[in-house]
């Protein structure tokens, strides 16, 4: 196996390198470490104050809380949240405890208490973390069961715990904003070598491979992995790039470097399998079996040459580097090896120059971003024309025509789910056991944060419980092996805690395991652990989740259907959004930035991907539901590819070339919105009856026309924004179809 293979980075680098990969800017880490110090502070003051253990466990809970839910971008955002949550969390801890005594009240106080922690969320991202605050320092005295003469002892733990969290947050581990844009790079960079790695494994092995497929879909998964970076790296920027300038140069770069990247990877691909249909590397429109023709003799013969040029690719591209100072531009683009479109192409087919040409492109595409991160002024014309619109949340700043509210707010229909849900584990938890009745009301709560269908709530529930059982199996295992070993268990403790918050936005149900491990370790620190207990846990943990889906469904109910129309109507208003403002950037307008744009619609279809998890997990029986929203997500996925394509192409072409101004062009732009707004019209209503919806040539026929002696660089460019265009519109028309979609008859 080659070096640059698969297993490519062996060792302490590799591991180090993927690591970094998989955690652009290390916000992950960052954000786990936070908490464990904050913890670990905690602790430590309290403990030096011989604290009981009652306060012990309330100051280590309030520092997780206080570290994990403040999230606003700005330090003094957070910073008035942190004091604004000091008196908020002592009125609920003096609240709690006088009110531990008498259960009926306590209970109803709870979830009185629920319901005003979720609606309030409509105020602002500064109102959801005073309500967390609120929820969990309630369950917190309930579940320590503390009384009023603690009340002393318990404020001294919450002052302590929020005084650590503020320390550890701005002070030990404050992000320097200068460095992040630089991390944020190198993890982009490794994450283009790991799936450059994977295409040289496809490219070498050929369609003949006994495992050509494998690392096919390997190399799917790891431009899936590509993607998700880049859409973080968007969201991230946004709040701590050090200038607009740098933010912007790095948010084209990411745009450039992935559609590229993947561009390449699909010429590939078809190099290698000719007669197959590869349009996309989404893994939702991925074929069981890849077949097609032969490749083609002569370019069995060069191929070496494209496997080479990758080669050096993935060398140049290497781990994340800064130029030197005094590098130029023109001299790294040299240096980067490629087919260069003013050569003339060898003596190979159309196919195999199209894979060199999409190499060089790439090689472009990563050759000018360290510059800016350095600090130097792109030259970019891109760049220099507008200035990002984007805000806090990466999303286009302009809002989507179309959208339409709902007669209930969604903050009101959750809170009144969240608080039934709730009150149906209380009475449920009690029954079952009354000294961990806790859990069930834990649960409800938490299986509803970040849903918004009743079939989120099955998925999350679903990985809540398996990561549960696993979890206490590897609790009593872990509780085995450290015996009668206290720190053992302490330092496991700790260890859960991070891998709790760094698994969070990865996985649910490995957040899930480390929260069940911990709870067996802090049992085993107190020598109460049993397999009833853990049995118990279980238990609750399941009626929690049964009590959740129930007050889902009967009260104001929201399905996965309504949900996912809401949210495909959002993503093709969003594309229409991108294709007007790219006909007018090609039409000579300004147009609005389109990279931000494209990045909203990128946005909105992962908000549709999230939602539609119910419907395309493996283990729905909904089977022929699975398969429509399989096709409708990979169709929308390859629309986006093309859409963010065509954002980076329009770029590129010379301001004296008005393509958007060519009356073919325009008809075609102005059909496949008439589509959009057919689409969006029927999503929702079962579809429409009528005639079938107009297919248009003008772009695929203009795709084939000649250059008439054009500039090389003009012919690419016009050639890449048409088949973009022409994508685009493919994907569209397959979306009507398998929708069964029809234009309305002339009245």
């Amino acid at each position: 196996m080659s070096g640059t293979g698969l297993w490519a980075w062996p060792g302490a680098a590799g591991v180090r390198d993927r690591f970094v990969a998989s955690d652009p800017g290390l916000i992950r880490m960052l954000s786990a470490l936070g908490t464990v110090c904050a913890v670990l502070l905690t602790l430590g003051v309290l403990g030096a104050l011989h604290a009981p253990v009652p306060s012990l466990v309330t100051g280590a809970l309030t520092a997780m809380v206080s570290t994990v839910a403040v999230t606003e971008p700005r330090p003094r955002d957070q910073a008035l949240t942190l004091a604004a949550g000091v008196p908020v969390t002592l009125a609920v801890i003096m609240v709690g405890s006088t009110l531990t005594p008498y259960r009926v009240v306590a209970d109803a106080v709870f979830v009185l208490l629920i319901f005003a922690a979720i609606y309030i969320r409509r105020l602002g991202p500064r109102a959801t973390t005073l309500g967390i605050f609120a929820f969990q320092l309630f369950f917190v005295t309930q579940f320590v069961e503390t009384r009023v003469e603690q009340l002393p002892q318990l404020c001294l733990a919450v002052i302590v715990a929020f005084g650590a969290s503020g320390l550890v947050r701005f002070a030990a581990l404050r992000p320097a904003s200068e460095r992040t844009p630089a991390r944020l790079q190198r993890a982009f960079r490794l994450r283009l070598a790991l799936v450059l790695d994977a295409l040289i494994e496809v490219a070498e092995g050929g369609p003949e491979a006994p495992r050509a497929e494998r690392a096919v879909r390997v190399l799917r998964r790891r431009t899936a992995h590509l993607h998700a970076a880049a859409l973080m790296i968007e969201k991230r920027l946004g709040t701590v790039a050090p200038g607009p300038r740098t933010g912007t140069t790095i948010q084209h770069f990411t745009a450039d470097a992935e559609t590229a990247l993947e561009r390449l990877a699909i010429t590939v691909l078809r190099l290698l399998w000719p007669g197959a249909d590869i349009d996309t590397l989404t893994r939702h429109r991925a074929k069981g079996h890849l077949a097609g023709s032969a490749v083609d003799a002569r370019d069995a013969v060069a191929l070496p040459i494209l496997v080479s040029k990758l080669r050096a690719l993935r060398v140049d591209l290497g781990p994340a580097r800064l130029l030197p100072s005094g590098t130029d531009g023109e001299e790294a683009r040299n240096r980067l090896p490629g087919f260069r479109d003013t050569e003339d192409p060898p003596d190979v087919s159309p196919a195999l120059r199209d894979a060199l040409r999409s190499a060089g492109e790439f090689a472009r595409a990563v050759s000018g971003p360290d510059a800016a991160v350095a600090g130097r002024t792109s030259t970019s014309p891109e760049v220099s024309r507008e200035k990002p619109s984007r805000g806090a949340s990466g999303r286009a700043a302009d809002p989507v025509p179309g959208q339409t509210g709902t007669r209930v707010r969604p903050t009101t229909r959750t809170a009144l789910q969240v608080a039934a849900g709730s009150a149906l584990a209380i009475v449920g938890g009690e029954l079952l056991s009354p000294q961990r009745w806790y859990w069930a009301v834990f649960t409800c709560w938490v299986v509803y944060i970040g849903t918004t269908s009743t079939g989120d709530i099955l998925v999350r529930g679903y990985r809540r419980l398996i990561g549960t059982i696993v979890g206490v199996v590897a609790g009593f295992a872990l509780a085995a092996l450290v015996g009668d070993r206290p720190w053992a268990a302490f330092a496991l403790a700790i260890l859960s805690v991070f891998g709790m918050y760094y698994t969070t936005a990865v996985s649910y149900t490995l957040m899930s395991l480390f929260v069940t491990t911990m709870i067996g370790m802090l049992y085993t620190l107190l020598h109460t652990l049993t397999p009833d207990v853990l049995v118990v846990r279980i238990e609750e943990t399941a009626l929690g989740i049964v009590c959740g889906l129930a007050a889902a469904v009967l009260v104001l109910p929201v399905g996965t259907r309504e949900r996912t129309d809401r949210l495909l109507r959002d993503v093709l208003e969003r594309l229409g959004v991108v294709l007007a403002r790219a006909l007018a950037r090609l039409g000579g307008e300004p147009g609005g930035d389109l990279l931000t744009a494209a990045r909203a619609l990128d946005s909105a279809l992962d908000d549709l991907r999230v939602s539609l998890q119910p419907l395309i997990i493996p283990v729905s029986p909904l089977r022929s539901r699975r398969r429509t929203a399989l096709a409708v997500l990979g169709l929308l996925e390859t629309a986006a590819f093309h859409a963010r394509g065509l954002a980076v192409a329009a770029g590129r072409v010379p301001a004296d070339v008005a393509i958007g101004a060519d009356p073919d062009v325009v008809d075609e732009v102005r059909r496949i919105d008439s589509t959009l707004a057919v689409l969006i019209r029927s999503v929702g209503d079962g579809g429409q009856g009528g005639t079938p919806l107009e297919l248009g040539s003008g772009i695929a026929t203009r795709l084939v026309l000649s250059d008439n002696g054009a500039k090389a660089e003009t012919v690419i460019a016009t050639r890449q924004v048409l088949r973009h265009l022409s994508r685009v519109d493919a994907s569209i028309q397959g979306l009507a179809r398998t929708l069964d979609v029809t234009a309305p008859d002339d009245p």
